[in-house]
């Protein structure tokens, strides 16, 4: 099953308060990025973050599952995702815990 554009937006604007927030659609699904560094999934109409040690201290009761089969576990956001401000601080302190993006490699063959 694939996730609803609909749905999509709804996440993104549940994160007003995360910096510069985009979506991009892939196999069906979303990816969910914040400067570049992607940071979640949307997969049948659920949001999963990627796993942090922050994230897992401030959700507490952490439900961790792959968001599509043969995955590594993420976090599935479901109570969260009604509560903007939480939700927010939740993204934006796992964000600072996520690596940065590799650069990517010029290609100069001409």
């Amino acid at each position: 099953m694939s996730s609803s554009q609909d749905f999509a937006d709804f996440v993104v604007e549940q994160m007003e308060n995360v910096d510069a927030v985009t979506v991009r659609k892939m196999f069906g699904e979303f990816a969910i990025y914040s400067r570049g560094k992607i940071f979640g999934l949307i997969c049948d109409n659920k949001l999963f973050l990627k796993p942090t040690k922050i994230g897992k201290k401030l959700l507490k009761n952490v439900v961790e599952m792959p968001p599509y089969p043969g995955a590594k576990p993420y976090f599935l956001i479901e109570e969260e995702l009604e509560n903007r401000e939480f939700l927010g601080e939740v993204v934006t302190k796992s964000l600072e815990e996520l690596p940065d993006p590799k650069p990517k490699k010029l290609n100069l063959n001409f």
